[in-house]
């Protein structure tokens, strides 16, 4: 029989299943939210292009670009920690351009006592849904606190430290020698950029090494939880992570552990997550956080296999045939299982496994 439910709702369910298996209950959103909440938070979105509308009451509205801010924004602040999954749309300019869309993601956030283990079983579950895609899966992981707790301890001019960043993110060491020398950076100090530039690899090698480099205590702090959390990926079983500390992101909303998840087949990344505690605190709101979305889009492709037909069964007819003999045939046919479709005899524009007539011959 056909399969056509879309194979990114197929996957949708088996992501659902997985989070609700290890306690996280479903989150609803509204389709949106007033503008102001964005505008405020720019930078904290993939895009910076808002959809908007004025309501009834002359509200700027705004169709949301984000499910993370909505989540926060709604969410009480207690000291209960909330652990909540998602299955929304978004609407935003997807990366290469080409106008508004609606964009289809899944995930999981939990907001409040953001623990090890909480952090460990969050990645965990990053990847148990990169396996749910395919079994060619790596899940990258990377500490803002060992980049910026080296940089703390540089005696470096103003703005130094932001192209520091740039370097690392493109993974560009000639860059970062140049940006070193420039901002008279001290020799060791700059040796040290570069080796933490240059280290990636499968997570416990990677993460030995990292302990090995003469590391300021910030910094030394933030490897050592890194070593913990891929001690805990091998506890919860076997699981594709590497390290990459060229993975970073905005400080103002961003803290400590971040990660990206990479399928074999699709350039882009489908899983991004994180820490973000700062942007809860920006929000006004207390505790802690960490979550990961996954972006069903960028696996649409991937997931669609080309099918080998449209339907099961053509069944055609002629024009004196009998409709009470055509909805026999039909109906037989839906109750094996099979999708059938019906047309007067003559060319089609479907592929199809069999033809028949309504007194079930074969047909050519």
């Amino acid at each position: 029989m056909t399969d056509t439910i879309p194979p990114t709702e197929r996957l949708a369910a088996r992501l659902r299943e997985l989070y609700q298996r290890y306690g996280f209950k479903q989150y609803r959103v509204s389709k949106f939210e007033e503008y102001d909440l964005y505008a405020r938070n720019k930078r904290f979105l993939a895009s910076p292009h808002i959809l908007t509308f004025s309501d009834t009451n002359g509200r700027l509205m705004a169709l949301k670009p984000d499910i993370t801010l909505s989540i926060i924004n709604n969410t009480r602040d207690d000291d209960r920690t909330r652990k909540v999954w998602y299955t929304e749309n978004v609407y935003r300019v997807p990366r290469g351009g080409g106008g508004f869309q609606e964009i289809m993601q899944a995930g999981l956030e939990m907001l409040g006592t953001v623990d090890l283990y909480a952090m460990g079983e969050v990645l965990m579950l990053a990847a148990r849904s990169l396996e749910a895609v395919s079994p060619r899966y790596v899940l990258e992981l990377s500490h803002m606190g060992v980049l910026t707790g080296v940089l703390d301890c540089l005696a470096a001019p103003a703005g130094a430290a932001e192209a520091i960043l740039a370097a690392f993110e493109a993974k560009n060491a000639h860059d970062l020698a140049s940006v070193c020398a420039g901002a008279g950076v001290d020799g060791a100090d700059a040796a040290l950029l570069e080796r933490l530039c240059r280290l990636s690899g499968p997570a416990r090698p990677a993460v030995e090494e990292l302990l090995s480099l003469p590391l300021p205590p910030a910094a030394r702090q933030a490897a050592a939880e890194l070593d913990q959390l891929t001690g805990l990926l091998e506890l919860f079983g076997p699981c594709n992570a590497s390290v990459d500390l060229s993975l970073i992101n905005d400080t103002d909303y961003y803290n400590g552990l971040l990660f990206r998840g990479y399928v074999d087949g699709v350039a882009a990344p489908v899983l991004t997550g994180g820490r973000y505690d700062s942007l809860i605190h920006r929000m006004g709101k207390r505790g802690g956080a960490i979550g990961f979305a996954v972006y069903l889009n960028e696996l649409e492709r991937f997931l669609t296999q080309p099918a080998d037909r449209d339907v099961d069964t053509l069944l055609v007819y002629e024009p004196g045939d009998d409709p009470a003999a055509v909805i026999a045939a039909v109906q037989a046919e839906v109750a094996q299982g099979r999708t059938v479709r019906t047309q007067l005899a003559g060319r089609t524009a479907v592929t199809y496994g069999r033809c028949i007539r309504p007194d079930g011959r074969e047909a050519t």
